[in-house]
């Protein structure tokens, strides 16, 4: 699992409710590798480097967590509740099938924006339908990295 936590002036400095957690789910640590085609040569690292960065310029704080465990992933979303503001998240595969994910979702009572880097309505029948959207504050597909950027720009503004 990997994890950044952007540096600067503190949460407290910023605003409380400035902190947005970002989840990224199974198999996008291998981004970079992982089906150029679809996903392009980015890697997670690269997203979190640039969500980093404009999240400094868009005064927030962004923590990245990533797991390929639905359970891990669980437990984190529901972390959103000891402080932070809102909550970035690419689910991945377990956008089309976790009613888990979905009940965490629910939970955690601040905004989420749902992102993916491919556009999953283009993709196979199995991922056009996601258990988050009509949960989400909004969602955004098929930009590559910048589903994240564009995700963490309309975040800011909810939060």
């Amino acid at each position: 699992m990997a994890k950044t936590k952007s540096g600067g002036s503190t949460a407290s400095e910023r605003g409380a409710g400035k902190r947005i957690l970002d989840v990224h789910g199974p198999n996008l640590n291998l981004l970079g590798s992982r089906e150029p085609d679809t996903y392009g040569d980015v890697t997670l690292h690269d997203i979190n480097v640039a969500l980093e960065k404009l999240a400094a310029e868009l005064a927030v704080e962004v923590e990245s967590y990533q797991s390929n465990s639905e359970g891990e992933i669980v437990s984190k979303i529901q972390s959103v509740r000891d402080g932070f503001g809102g909550l970035l998240l690419n689910a991945a595969a377990y956008t089309h099938t976790s009613v888990a994910l979905r009940d965490a979702v629910l939970a955690v009572a601040v905004p989420v924006v749902e992102v993916h880097l491919s556009n999953i309505y283009k993709r196979e029948d199995f991922r056009h339908r996601s258990l988050l959207s009509d949960i989400v504050a909004g969602q955004i597909v098929g930009f590559g990295a910048s589903s994240y950027l564009l995700g963490l720009r309309a975040l800011a503004e909810l939060v």
